[in-house]
């Protein structure tokens, strides 16, 4: 078996509840693993308790586990000893959700999700967001700007998805997920950050 690019990274993949990016989310997280990441899935409770069009928590759970071979982490007592005990080479937060993004800024720490945050930059760890949000530019941009400053955050390249129809809406380039990781894992921002949408 040959060693892909990610061999032996270990990464904290959480899953805010953005459920219509969830199928691109679980494509993602396969990548990872097929380059040889071991992923540890980190669940925000909606995913798992709402069923939507895209599918019931039991869906995404099997799909998760199926992807990854690994425990969904889906509480904050069974997240917070990844810090203390350093788990992560790299906390990937996909998708990252305007919520969820809010919720880092403000370092408001209420989900399994912003625990994982919390607990990796507890030790200077990066942390790297694939943020998707609808108003990300809008009333969300000043939360936007506090993290594009802020130590140990990085950012998977991310543009206007939808410039016309939705002005304010952003949206990560989750193609570009593996040499965002490898820049997060050398403390820097993969370059360029601004990419456009064709």
């Amino acid at each position: 078996m040959t060693e892909g690019e990610l061999n032996g990274v270990k990464i904290g993949v959480a899953m805010a509840a953005s459920h219509c990016n969830m199928h691109r989310a679980v494509a993602t997280m396969k990548l990872l693993v097929d380059q040889g990441a071991i992923v540890t899935p980190i669940v925000s409770p909606s995913i798992l308790h709402v069923t939507t069009r895209f599918g019931s928590g039991d869906y995404w759970a099997e799909q998760i586990t199926a992807v990854t071979g690994q425990e969904i982490l889906t509480t904050i007592p069974e997240v917070e000893p990844s810090g203390p005990q350093r788990w992560f080479d790299v906390v990937l937060v996909m998708p990252c959700t305007g919520n969820t993004l809010a919720k880092i800024a403000n370092a408001i720490n209420d989900s399994p999700v912003t625990m994982a945050v919390k607990a990796q930059l507890r030790n200077g760890g990066p942390v790297l967001l694939a943020i998707t949000s609808n108003d990300l530019l809008g009333l969300n941009a000043v939360n936007l700007g506090r993290l594009l400053g802020a130590r140990n955050i990085y950012f998977v390249p991310f543009g206007q998805d939808d410039p016309i129809r939705k002005p304010r809406s952003i949206d990560a380039h989750l193609e570009l997920i593996v040499p965002a990781v490898q820049a997060a894992q050398r403390q820097e921002q993969m370059q360029p950050i601004l990419v456009p949408w064709n």
